[in-house]
């Protein structure tokens, strides 16, 4: 019974993958065309925080010759949690990934590898503006990632399946 308990606990483990950042030599370790690609999940590494804002305003004054000054503001965030699920939509001109993260039209991001960096992982790309954050663009619509989202990379869980066929058998001998 021991053992059976042992041996459960000793599958589990296997069978229980890891995640690793997406890279190049792993593209290339398990051949991963554009078709291989779609049947691939891929996570993110951390929390990505899209924003975007609008505000309007005006000033007039009311029958009673008040003076008054109006100001509207609109917010509207996306949030993606570390470790959403997102899938691959197709390569870009560069070797960039544009991943997919909803249904909808335009609902990709983008990733790629930066330079001057030698661990291989694709980084969110964004066009980063000192003051607004890193723009990017969302469901057809211009967003602002913050600072964080810059270090999101891809990643995709590795399982190493190891699986020993073994059958003992145990000879009792030949009596004379």
């Amino acid at each position: 019974m021991r053992y059976l308990l042992i041996a459960l606990v000793g599958i589990c483990l296997a069978a229980c993958g890891t995640r690793v950042p997406y890279t190049d030599l792993l593209k290339e370790e398990y051949d991963l065309t554009e078709y291989n690609m779609k049947k691939v999940q891929f996570y993110t590494s951390t929390t990505i925080k899209l924003q975007k804002s609008k505000t309007t305003g005006s000033q007039g004054t009311t029958s009673d010759g008040t003076l008054v000054t109006t100001s509207n503001s609109q917010e509207e965030r996306v949030i993606i949690p570390p470790a959403t699920k997102c899938i691959f939509e197709k390569f870009g001109e560069n070797g960039e990934v544009f991943i997919r993260f909803e249904v909808g039209a335009g609902k990709v991001l983008k990733y790629a590898l930066r330079q001057n960096q030698t661990n291989g992982k694709y980084y969110l790309v964004a066009n980063w503006k000192a003051d607004k954050g890193g723009e990017v663009t969302y469901g057809n619509e211009t967003y602002y990632a913050d600072s964080e989202s810059g270090n999101a990379y891809l990643m995709v869980v590795v399982k190493k399946l190891k699986r020993n066929k073994r059958k003992d058998r145990v000879v009792k001998g030949i009596k004379v």
